[in-house]
């Protein structure tokens, strides 16, 4: 990838990142299902007004409004709100990665090297470390909602891949139409009426600066420039980006929350980093070296005459 747009990804994932402490925040006061129903209204509209409809078919547009909105993050909200912390969240989600690599290699014949492998393998091991701490910032079902928003955010990667569109903006104000109804028909069948009346009554003004953090830098902004990445280069190589995430969770969980970062959790960041830098750039690192010793001169021999 071009460093400037390493750079780009690393800001989206900064973003992403603290945007599980603002859900956090959001699910104070309103139910999850509604949140992301609220959430997706926004991102549809009014931008669905002014900006053209994507020349892909109606299939991808319908099919990536469920899986994003309702499959992604209406679980996720429902795992945070199962008693999962923020930073742990951010982490358990980002086995989307491994998902969309061996997907990516399966439906699109992208190789995966070694160095991918022995990445993925570093990156699973902090996973699990996160996953099996008992210090009460992790619970069973909410790890087991998120993981199926990360089989869901796989599953969106490779529709957009699938739907090859040149407008990555206009697809995602698009797709996004097609997911409030039925966020807000599911919370109404689990909760009727009282999660709206809970909004009315509980909504205040922090509360709706983290849903409109939620849809326009983490929505529209950064998922369009992710979109963007994912047209522009294999998934093998935009999704181990999405690693970073975590750290970023993790950090602004500590800030807002005061979430403790044990040894065993420092030891899981230290993987993740690791597994991402082996991952995406071992490879790179080992031929760059490889050339630099074929490029060395040799020692010259003097032939000294008798």
């Amino acid at each position: 990838m071009k460093p400037q747009h390493i750079a780009l990804a690393v800001l989206i994932t900064a973003i992403w990142g603290f945007n599980f402490s603002l859900i956090k925040l959001s699910l104070a006061s309103v139910d999850p299902l509604l949140l992301a129903g609220i959430r997706f209204s926004l991102c549809a509209f009014p931008a669905l007004l002014f900006i053209r409809r994507p020349q892909v078919p109606w299939r991808y547009l319908i099919s990536y409004g469920l899986v994003f909105g309702i499959g992604l993050w209406g679980v996720v909200n429902l795992g945070i709100k199962a008693g999962l912390s923020a930073g742990i969240a951010s982490l358990v989600l980002q086995v989307s990665a491994f998902i969309s690599l061996l997907l990516g290699a399966w439906l699109f014949k992208e190789q995966l090297n070694r160095y991918q492998l022995l990445g993925m393998l570093l990156a699973l091991g902090g996973l699990l470390c996160i996953i099996l701490i008992t210090d009460g910032s992790v619970s069973l079902s909410g790890v087991l909602l998120v993981l199926f928003g990360a089989v869901a955010w796989s599953m969106a990667n490779i529709i957009i891949k699938r739907a090859n569109t040149q407008q990555p903006l206009a697809f995602l104000v698009w797709a996004s139409a097609f997911a409030p109804l039925p966020l807000f028909a599911l919370d109404y069948a689990v909760n009727g009426s009282n999660s709206y009346h809970s909004l009315i009554s509980q909504l205040d003004a922090s509360t709706v600066l983290a849903i409109l953090y939620q849809v326009y830098p983490n929505t529209l902004f950064a998922y369009w420039l992710w979109n963007s990445l994912l047209k522009t280069y294999p998934v093998s190589t935009v999704a181990p980006l999405s690693l970073l995430v975590p750290i970023f969770g993790l950090l602004g969980s500590v800030l807002v929350f005061a979430e403790s970062v044990p040894l065993s959790k420092a030891l899981a960041v230290i993987l993740i980093i690791l597994g991402l830098a082996v991952g995406l750039y071992g490879q790179r690192i080992v031929k760059a070296f490889a050339a630099r010793i074929d490029r060395r001169p040799e020692p010259s021999q003097h032939t000294r005459v008798p």
